[in-house]
């Protein structure tokens, strides 16, 4: 469940039961152990985490429930109080899932203190069956939004050290990757603990390996900095695909959220990326309803995004987190409300899709094929630098994990359609 890092972790996680003789099955009948990896974001994934292993118990009663990830982080006592929980391991131990479950232990709680943890865990992935691959560089959070319990999920921010990324990116780059995802819980923080910065990993990966694309994980609109963009402008290897996470386009709810920006500044700085790039991505994070959010709130954010640059906006109903700043407040706004302002903000972010695919209609990408043609329609599908999934017509059925030229020709029911040149 939930980011891309947790999904990093349970590829590895998988991967290092199936060396020791734990095999994936294709049915919940056939398997011995089930494990969830879950995220705690908000209220809906807390729930959907329980409602998946209530439903395993219930189809399968003998089946050993394993629940790991931020959940299991946060909430131990009350998951070892729940009936269809078996074990609870926590995000330091998620990764060593064989050897607990291959030792009698007297405990079915393994979860240790994670602010304690100082240094990055150095994780591979072995498995070469994808086209892109994705890369951990760092982990945890030094920020406290007022509505974020995550630091105390993930610990402190903690980086993977240069020579070990780029030893990892280039071993992707021998078995055929043409492209690698850069991710984390804050990977704008990468380098801290070092007295570095993501620009000077951002270097050594041009200078120093072999990847021909490569993307960024979520960043804070003050991480951007004018350096790092004229330095991206210029890449070769970077894909123009930015995720800000914004959280908000209203000041006072900014303020309210403890976070250190202005609308302003990330209204210029959309512009700024928009100028200095060929019709780049540029996706948002935003929070609907946090505690003191006003109507008047709420419009001004609607009116922010609505002139912003953005390609897309991710949005959710704020989730109330004990533990945390905002679960204290005493104005919170209803659920109702909550989900009222996330789907008008849901609505614009399809509007502004749609705009921003029609902008690409006419122009040649650089384009990632990444699945083998349907067999029912013949299509090729692809990523392009600016993260379009393109379907493509081709009888050459020899293009999986290649990068093709190719022209967008429209976009109908849904999909994007292109033809190689």
């Amino acid at each position: 469940m939930g980011c891309k890092a947790n999904q990093f972790e349970s590829s590895i996680i998988a991967e290092n039961l199936e060396k020791n003789g734990i095999a994936q099955t294709k049915s919940l009948e056939d398997a011995d152990y089930y494990i969830l990896n879950s995220c705690t974001v908000t209220h809906k994934s807390d729930n959907e985490a329980m409602y998946i292993l209530r439903s395993a118990k219930h189809k399968k009663p003998a089946i050993t429930t394993i629940i790991t990830g931020c959940l299991a982080q946060i909430e131990k006592e009350k998951l070892l109080e729940n009936e269809y929980v078996d074990y609870v391991i926590g995000n330091n131990e998620k990764l060593s899932l064989y050897e607990i479950i291959n030792c009698n232990r007297d405990t079915n709680c393994i979860v240790s203190d994670i602010m304690k943890q100082n240094t990055f865990n150095k994780v591979v992935l072995h498995d070469m069956t994808k086209t892109r691959a994705s890369l951990k560089i760092q982990d945890g959070c030094d920020n406290r939004c007022s509505y974020c319990i995550i630091p105390f999920a993930r610990g402190k921010s903690r980086s993977a050290d240069i020579n070990f990324i780029l030893e990892q990116i280039n071993n992707l780059a021998e078995h055929g990757f043409k492209e690698v995802v850069l991710t984390g819980i804050h990977i704008g923080l990468w380098g801290k603990d070092f007295g570095l910065n993501l620009l000077d990993l951002l270097k050594e990966i041009e200078q120093k390996t072999t990847i021909e694309r490569y993307r960024l994980g979520s960043l804070n609109p003050h991480e951007i900095t004018d350096e790092l963009l004229e330095f991206l402008s210029k890449s070769k290897k970077f894909c123009p695909h930015f995720h800000l996470s914004l959280q908000s386009a209203c000041n006072k709810t900014l303020r309210s959220m403890n976070r250190f920006y202005t609308v302003e500044n990330y209204l210029s700085q959309i512009d700024k990326i928009n100028s200095m790039f060929d019709l780049p991505f540029l996706g948002s994070d935003i929070i609907t309803g946090f505690a003191g959010e006003t109507e008047e709130d709420f419009r001004t954010t609607l009116e922010n995004l609505r002139i912003s640059g953005l390609s897309q906006i991710h949005t959710f109903p704020y989730s109330i987190r004990k533990g945390t700043i905002g679960a204290l407040a005493s104005n919170q706004i209803d659920i109702n409300t909550r989900q009222w302002r996330s789907d008008l903000i849901k609505a614009l972010s399809m509007f502004k899709h749609i705009e921003f695919i029609n902008k690409n209609i006419g122009k040649t990408h650089e384009i990632l094929i990444e699945k083998h043609p349907d067999k029912r329609t013949g299509l090729l599908k692809g990523v392009t630098r600016n993260y379009l999934t393109v379907l493509i017509k081709t009888e050459d059925r020899n293009l999986l994990n290649t990068l093709q030229n190719i022209k967008i020709t429209e976009y109908k029911n849904g999909k994007i359609y292109g033809e190689l040149i």
